[in-house]
């Protein structure tokens, strides 16, 4: 955990009632949404890759300032569907937002006030909850540019506020931070001061999978695929033993995960056995294997397992 991270999950020593609130963080793809949550949580509850469209479902992470607990909600990127699968996750992403607390809309300051961002903006006119803008990725550019952005959006949408960030670095999360704490209302807290996430362990580590199988081949392989954990061992020695199944559409797939002789594979399996045993903080042994299921994303039973609602259309 670095120190930023540190400073931002706060204790429970505060004075004053309890508060806790939900807030949903929307935005287009590659926002950087779940490089802020993990910030704010100080864990890694979502995965992060170069590939749009990562965060399929609603993943919550649960955050403590002071006498406040929030659970942040990580929803998928907003953005035109053109297939089953992307219509059930823009409904989702939509979902999180109208029943939030607070909705933080998360932008790239970089693209500025594009089409994407008009058409999540005019949408979010319609929510009821209450706004704050965040433009991320501010590292990258000029203030007097940044000022140019943020008047573009607050003349299409009055925000409550607007904050400059930087997910990945650290800065100006803090003030974001607070901020959201003050706004949160009175009542207990929903979740254990411990936890960090309500995601199942189970799933967290097929997701970890998932992080990495894109990393390593996000220029070769369909967003479409899939991991499942199908066995989870807690051995006597403290270890655990994890399988897992990386579905894939076709036979050609399977082939680049494979990897010649094995080795893609293998590397994928590396790299997740090393988060997960942090995560776990238990030795972790995983094995993965890959099988073809053509058509995953047309099957109702996949969607529910995701935790998304089958389009019928």
């Amino acid at each position: 955990m670095t120190e930023n991270e540190d400073s931002m999950q706060g204790d429970d020593t505060g004075t004053g009632p309890q508060r806790c609130g939900f807030v949903a963080l929307i935005g287009a793809p590659n926002a950087g949404k779940s490089t802020l949550l993990n910030r704010l949580v100080g864990a890694k509850v979502s995965i992060v890759t170069h590939k749009v469209q990562t965060t399929r479902t609603l993943v919550r992470g649960i955050a403590l300032r002071e006498n406040t607990q929030i659970v942040f909600v990580d929803t998928p990127g907003i953005f035109a569907p053109r297939r089953r699968l992307d219509t059930a996750m823009v409904k989702t992403a939509w979902s999180g937002a109208t029943d939030a607390d607070l909705v933080v809309l998360l932008a790239d300051a970089r693209k500025g006030f594009d089409e994407g961002a008009e058409a999540i903006v005019a949408k979010l006119a319609e929510v009821k909850q209450p706004k704050v803008l965040a433009l991320n990725k501010i590292d990258t550019m000029r203030r007097d540019k940044l000022l140019e952005v943020v008047a573009r959006f607050n003349e299409a949408l009055q925000f409550d506020e607007t904050f400059l960030i930087s997910a990945l670095t650290g800065d100006g999360v803090d003030d974001l931070f607070a901020a959201i704490a003050e706004r949160m209302p009175e009542g207990p807290w929903h979740y254990p001061e411990d936890q960090l996430s309500d995601f199942p362990m189970r799933q967290l580590a097929a997701e970890i999978t998932r992080e990495k199988l894109y990393l390593r081949l996000h220029k070769e392989l369909p967003y479409e695929s899939h991991v499942e954990t199908e066995a989870w061992e807690e051995r006597k020695d403290g270890s655990v033993r994890i399988e897992q199944v990386i579905y894939v559409s076709r036979d050609s797939q399977k082939a680049i995960v494979l990897g010649k002789g094995g080795r893609t594979i293998k590397d994928i399996g590396a790299a997740a056995r090393e988060d997960l045993s942090e995560i776990l903080d238990v030795p972790v042994h995983l094995f993965l294997f890959v099988k073809v299921r053509e058509a995953w994303a047309d099957d109702p039973e996949r969607y529910r397992e995701l935790g998304l609602e089958f389009p019928r259309d």
